[in-house]
C-alpha cells in the first residue's frame, strides 16, 4: 500500500464526493497510463491512483481509511466477505471506451494536432497574406501504407492476448478473487504483432517529412491570433484521420503606427507657429498620405480621426479609423532676436515672463513656510 495520503494522492479533500473522486482518478490515469506516458515513474504513479481509487470509491472501504488510516477489514472489523473486486482492474473499461466498452487497440486513430508560431510585419497582418511554410510532421508511410508490416505481409493478431491489447491476470486473495486487466507484453497494447518490418519505417508504421503548405492570412489578424488548418497535423494510425494545425500569428511593432482593435494610431509634431496659426500637413495612412487641416490654437495631445484608414476588419464590413495624436513642439535652441520676439509676443499677449514671475514663487514659498 502507497505510504501517501489516498486523498493526497487524488488530489481531492477528505469531503470529496464520487463524483470528486472519480473524476480525479479518470484525470490521473489519463496522464499517468503506460500506454500514454512512457515516463520512468509514470506507471508507479499510475499503480498509486489506483490504488486510492480502489479504496476511496467503495464507502466500506473508505470509511474504514477514514477511521484507521487502512483500508484492511483486519484493522476496523470492517470485513469485506467474498466480494469480487474484478471491476477495478480494467482500466479501459473506466475511462477509454466509456460505457464498459474496451479500447480497440486496433481501430484507426486520429493523429495530434500541430502548433506552429509565425512571425509577420504590421502591414501584412493589416492587409493579409499568402505564404508557404514547411511543417515538419509524422505521416503515414507510402510504403507500407501505415502498417508496418513488409509490403506482401500483414500485421499478425497477438495470441497473447488474442488482439485485445490486454492481458488478464487473476489472483485469488483472502477477500476473493481479483482480475487485474494490463497491458499485454507481448505487444505491448497493439494487439498485434508484425513478423517482418517495413524497411522504411521500421514497424512505425509512419514517417517524419517536412511537409509544404499554403497559408492564407486574412487581412485584420491581430497579434496573438490562432488560425486553424484542418487536416495538417500529425498523420494518424491504422488508417485513422490526420490531426489539425493551428498556426499562431505574432505581429512585428511598427516604427510610426500602433494598432488597438480596428483602430490605428499615430502622433505627429507640430511647431509653435503651426499649433497657434494653424495648418494644413500632411499625415501618413496605411495606404497613402492625406491632408489634414490644423486649425488655430490647436492644444498639444488633441485627437484627429481620419475615418476608415483603419484595419479592415476581421469579422465583418468596412475598416476602422486612424486616430492622429498633433505634438506641439518647444524650440530647444533659440538666436537673441528670436527670444525677443517671444518676449515682445509675451508682453502683446499680457503674459508674465520668469522676472515678472518671481514675485509669485515668493508669494508661494512664504505660503509653504507658513510665513
Amino acid at each position: 500500500m502507497s505510504d501517501r495520503d489516498f486523498y493526497e494522492v487524488l488530489g481531492v479533500g477528505k469531503d470529496a464526493s464520487e463524483d470528486d473522486i472519480k473524476k480525479a482518478y479518470r484525470r490521473l490515469a489519463r496522464q499517468y497510463h503506460p500506454d500514454v506516458n512512457k515516463a520512468a515513474d509514470a506507471e508507479e504513479k499510475f499503480k498509486e491512483a489506483k490504488e486510492a481509487y480502489e479504496v476511496l470509491s467503495d464507502s466500506q472501504k473508505r470509511a474504514n481509511y477514514d477511521r484507521f488510516g487502512t483500508a484492511d477489514p483486519s484493522q476496523g472489523g470492517g470485513g469485506f466477505g467474498g466480494q469480487d473486486f474484478s471491476g477495478f482492474g480494467d482500466i479501459f473499461d473506466m475511462f477509454f471506451g466509456g460505457g464498459g466498452q474496451r479500447r480497440n487497440p486496433n481501430a484507426p486513430q486520429r493523429g495530434a494536432d500541430l502548433q506552429y508560431t509565425m512571425t509577420i510585419e504590421f502591414k501584412e497582418a493589416v492587409f493579409g497574406k499568402e505564404m508557404d511554410i514547411q511543417i515538419p510532421r509524422t505521416e503515414s508511410c507510402d510504403n507500407c501504407h501505415g502498417s508496418g508490416a513488409k509490403p506482401g505481409t500483414r500485421p499478425e493478431t497477438c495470441q497473447t492476448c488474442r488482439g485485445t491489447g490486454q492481458q488478464e491476470v487473476v489472483q485469488n486473495t483472502a477477500f476473493g478473487r481479483m482480475v487485474n486487466r494490463r497491458v499485454c507484453s507481448t505487444c505491448n497494447g497493439q494487439g498485434s504483432i508484425i513478423k517482418e518490418k517495413c524497411s522504411t519505417c521500421h514497424g512505425a508504421g509512419k514517417v517524419k517529412k517536412q511537409r509544404k503548405i499554403h497559408v492564407k492570412i486574412p487581412a485584420g489578424v491581430d497579434d496573438g491570433a490562432q488560425l486553424r488548418v484542418s487536416g495538417e497535423g500529425e498523420g494518424g494510425t491504422k488508417g485513422g484521420p490526420s490531426g489539425d494545425l493551428y498556426i499562431v500569428i505574432r505581429v512585428k511593432s511598427h516604427d510610426f503606427f500602433e494598432r488597438e482593435g480596428d483602430d490605428i494610431f499615430c502622433e505627429v509634431p507640430l511647431t509653435f507657429t503651426q499649433a497657434a496659426l494653424g495648418d494644413e500637413i500632411e499625415i501618413p495612412t496605411l495606404t497613402e498620405k492625406v491632408k489634414l487641416k490644423i486649425p488655430a490654437g490647436t492644444q498639444t495631445g488633441t485627437y484627429f480621426r481620419l475615418k476608415g484608414k483603419g484595419v479592415p476588419r476581421l469579422r465583418g464590413y468596412g475598416q476602422g479609423d486612424q486616430q492622429v495624436k498633433v505634438v506641439v513642439v518647444t524650440p530647444t535652441s533659440l538666436d537673441e532676436q528670436q527670444k525677443e520676439l517671444l518676449r515682445d509676443f509675451a508682453k502683446q499677449s499680457g503674459e508674465h515672463t520668469h522676472e515678472q514671475n518671481k514675485s509669485i514663487f515668493e508669494r508661494m514659498k512664504k505660503a509653504f513656510l507658513g510665513d
